[in-house]
Parts: C-alpha cells; structure tokens; sequence
C-alpha cells in the first residue's frame, strides 16, 4: 500500500487497522513506512511485561522482519527491558504520547509520576537516546507501547517533532496495537488444543475462592496430588507462572467467576 506522507490523515489509521491474522505483516508494513517517512523507526510491544513481541501470522518477528532492529543487542532481545527502561516505566503512568530524553518524559499535562521516573544511564537502559512514546492501555491491565526513536540518532530533542507528529504517532500506534491484541490475543493466551479441562476448571474454582490443595482433594473426593496435577497442567496452558496468575487468567477468559 503506497501513503500520502505529506500531512497525517486517517488513511494512516486505516492502513494499520488489523482485522484478520493474515492483514498483521501489511499493517506493520504501513506502520513502518508512516514512521520512516517522519525520520522514525517504530517500536511495538504488545504487553511490556512479556518476552515476546508481535508477530506474523507465520511467527515471524515483526521488530526484525518488517521494523528493521536486526542487530543482536536490539531491545526486543533484552528479556529485562521491561523492567530497566525508562520507556516502559513510563508507559505505566501514562496514557497518553509523549517524548522522552535523558532530560525526562515531555508531556502537554503535568505528570508528577514521570517526573520520579531514575533517568541514570539513560541510553543504555532505554536503548535509545530520544523517543516518540504511545502507551496502549488495554482491557485486564495490559499495558502495550509504541515507541517511535530517530532515525538520525543524533537528534535527541524532540520536541518539534512531537508537536508536529505526536498525536496521529498516538492513534497509528494504539489503532495497530489494540487492533493486534484484537486480532491475536485470544491465540496468544490459549493456544488452540489447550483448553482446561472439566476436573481442571473444577479445581481452579474451589481455589478461587481460597481452599487449599488439602480441602479441594476432600471436596471432589481425589487426592492432593491429584489437585496439585489438575492445578499445575491449567497453569502451563494458561502460560501463568503461579497458582494466583493461573485463577486470575481462567477468570478472564471465563473458566471461573471471582465472585464468591
């Protein structure tokens, strides 16, 4: 798809607007191309807490394969970015685009949370020296972001830019990321063939409500052990890393009520 770059225009959003698994590697196309085309190169995360970054319906990495970060040491292969950058700090207390730089987040309202944010040894934290930031905040506390870094690494105040560029960076950003999580989300948290079970439902609902393994066993009449198997094999399917993650994904995709 070839884009008008003069001026931003809502052709932009619907050029990034996925809403089929095989439209992914397309509209990452069109977001990359709106980003180079204002000097960027974006940089999306569907949800800063997990290792993993959006991909093609083919499993394709979408930071290499479309976005260009191919080098070893770019930020997607940095398993702790979530916790040491900046960037993503940030994006946890804000929701709207703003700009950031070892000087601080820059943002059109106060934020006295970003102005608390350790800036120490920014560039090497945040693996880059300024960026266009679009926090996406999503259903169920996700967080996902997009941040849009200079192509021209030198250029590290970025305010025009930002004035000129932050709002349609804003809703090209959360259009391709929520349209994303729409579209391969639901894939992503349960992969097909990995559906609970009766007897693994069951034990997730006493345990829900705070029975331990012991009175679960004495309520459906099988062993401790048993309970604990039915627990830990709901866990590895819902990819949670404990017993509270493990309720709280099978309550969000409506295995289990949390209401007692």
């Amino acid at each position: 798809m070839v884009l008008e770059m003069d001026a931003p225009s809502l052709e932009w959003v619907d050029a990034v607007r996925i809403t089929a698994p095989d439209e992914i590697r397309r509209a990452a196309q069109a977001l990359d191309a709106i980003a180079r085309n204002c000097g960027m190169q974006a940089a999306p995360a569907h949800n800063i807490a997990d290792k993993r970054t959006p991909m093609d319906v083919d499993g394709n990495v979408l930071a290499r394969d479309v976005f260009g970060w191919t080098s070893e040491k770019a930020w997607w292969h940095n398993p702790r970015i979530a916790l040491d950058s900046p960037i993503t700090t940030a994006c946890r207390f804000e929701a709207e685009p703003f700009w950031v730089n070892e000087k601080g987040c820059h943002t059109r309202a106060p934020n006295r949370y970003l102005a608390a944010i350790d800036l120490t040894n920014f560039e090497a934290r945040a693996m880059t020296r300024a960026a266009i930031v679009v926090p996406v905040h999503l259903p169920f506390g996700q967080i996902g972001a997009v941040s849009f870094n200079p192509l021209d690494q030198s250029l590290t105040d970025l305010g025009a830019l930002f004035a000129r560029y932050g709002d349609i960076f804003g809703l090209v950003g959360r259009t391709f990321i929520t349209s994303y999580v729409n579209t391969m989300g639901s894939a992503q948290a349960l992969p097909p063939g990995s559906r609970l079970s009766k007897r693994e439902v069951e034990c997730l609902r006493w345990a829900a409500i705070g029975k331990t393994d012991l009175e679960i066993s004495m309520i459906i009449g099988r062993s401790r052990a048993t309970v604990r198997f039915h627990i830990h094999n709901a866990s590895i399917k819902l990819d949670a890393v404990n017993r509270s993650q493990t309720v709280f994904k099978a309550a969000q995709l409506g295995y289990i009520s949390l209401q007692k």
